[in-house]
């Protein structure tokens, strides 16, 4: 059992592994494909570069210079992270909720 908060973001990032990103993944009704985890992985990096979890705009922003413009889009996020794309994914990189995502 991995400690969470209240909304399911992980206490300690030091928990994150792939197998704890596809459990919280599951319990959003996601089964993650490549295209979830190369996203994953770049918003781990970011967060690595500046230690925050970036809002939606920066998201885009960073994924364009990472993944390139096809990658990027807010429309593609949403497909792979319905809802709330830069919370969800922050949600299942196992980093803080960004702080402009209610």
């Amino acid at each position: 059992m991995i400690a969470t908060d209240k909304d399911g973001f992980l206490l300690h990032l030091a928990d994150w592994s792939p197998e704890v990103a596809s459990e919280l993944a599951a319990g959003e009704q996601i089964i993650l494909s490549d295209a979830h985890w190369e996203v994953l992985y770049a918003l781990r990096d970011f967060y690595a570069e500046f230690d925050l979890s970036p809002a939606m705009r920066p998201l885009t922003r960073y994924l364009k210079d990472k993944l390139g413009a096809d990658k990027s889009t807010s429309i593609y996020l949403m497909t792979l992270f319905p809802g709330s794309p830069a919370k969800l994914a922050a949600k299942i990189a196992g980093l803080p909720r960004p702080e402009n995502c209610l």
